[in-house]
């Protein structure tokens, strides 16, 4: 099982509280930076405590979330070694871990049902990183 972290703006509260409900179900381990509420916020509130967990090493993956998701994954991979992908497919968020070995999946909520926002982070979560030809592409990600 794993220490994961979540946070969202205002645009994803019914997604973030479905995406909790599912990992804990699943025996993970969730920090919550939330918000728990409609009113408008800013998505680097959020964000930012989610992607210093992983920087940190004190969870070992991050789920964000937003309207468009862009926000917050542009907000995320400002921290180092942070790989924050955005995901609107099952298929992106396979390859997201598989040749990025993304650690934050981020997600678009006004853009996804629940049940598929669920669907892809239990596939991210479920699907290994390859290597191989791949860990040196990734490798080259960090500008520090």
């Amino acid at each position: 099982m794993y220490k994961i972290s979540i946070g969202c703006d205002h645009a994803a509260t019914t997604h973030r509280e479905a995406i909790i409900e599912y990992l804990i179900k699943k025996g993970h381990q969730v920090t919550d930076y939330g918000t728990k509420t409609s009113d408008s916020v800013d998505y680097p509130d959020y964000a930012h405590p989610v992607a210093q967990d992983i920087e940190d090493q004190k969870s070992d993956f991050g789920v964000l979330l937003c309207g468009s998701a862009n926000g917050v994954t542009m907000t995320a991979n400002k921290h180092p070694n942070v790989r924050a992908a955005l995901c609107w497919k099952d298929e992106i968020a396979t390859l997201a871990r598989q040749h990025n070995n993304a650690n934050i999946i981020c997600i678009p909520a006004r853009y996804t049902t629940i049940a598929e926002a669920i669907l892809f982070t239990e596939t991210f979560l479920n699907t290994a990183f390859e290597g191989g030809r791949h860990e040196n592409r990734v490798n080259k990600i960090n500008c520090r």
